[in-house]
């Protein structure tokens, strides 16, 4: 390869790393923090199947607020400024609702503030505070086959001991 190929192929690669960007952005963007409220979803309680939403005015002005579950309104309102606002949200057992909180002006389009998915995964039955019986503990499993590996390993040891340092005749 020529000294002018080699010099052309270099000059590529420093151009190539000057001009591509120095950070990769991940989808989706970073938020810029202009959000009117913010969201917050607990777990859901086991005894009423129902996830607490949190909505938190971070304005100095009132904001209007939708909730929606699964795309069905479910909370609608308004927060005072710099105030907190709670609600309920039902979630059927074994199943999972996709929340999503909109900020609502009068003559926009509902803004998408924050979405997440909420789990309902409490056990069923009137046994709930109890696992079903799957066998026994892996522990004393564990412990069984360790004494009988060292059992094994003392009886190999105990034979091998026994012929080893004989003389022969």
């Amino acid at each position: 390869m020529r000294t002018s190929s080699r010099v052309v192929l270099a000059a590529l690669a420093v151009c190539g790393a000057l001009l591509l960007p120095h950070e990769a952005q991940a989808w989706p963007w970073p938020d810029r923090g202009d959000d009117p409220f913010t969201l917050t979803v607990d777990d859901v309680a086991c005894r009423t199947g129902r996830a607490e939403i949190t909505l938190r005015n971070v304005t100095s002005a009132p904001v209007r607020f939708e909730v929606t579950a699964d795309g069905e309104s479910v909370a609608t309102g308004s927060i005072a400024a710099r105030k907190t606002v709670s609600r309920q949200v039902r979630v059927r057992k074994g199943s999972a609702a996709e929340i999503e909180a909109y900020s609502v002006d009068g003559d926009r389009q509902n803004d998408l503030i924050d979405s997440t998915r909420v789990t309902n995964d409490c056990p069923w039955g009137h046994h709930r505070g109890n696992l079903p019986f799957t066998g026994p503990p892996a522990d004393l499993m564990a412990k069984l086959a360790t004494a009988g590996g060292l059992i094994v390993m003392g009886g190999i040891l105990w034979w091998y001991g026994s012929i080893w340092p004989r003389s022969t005749p």
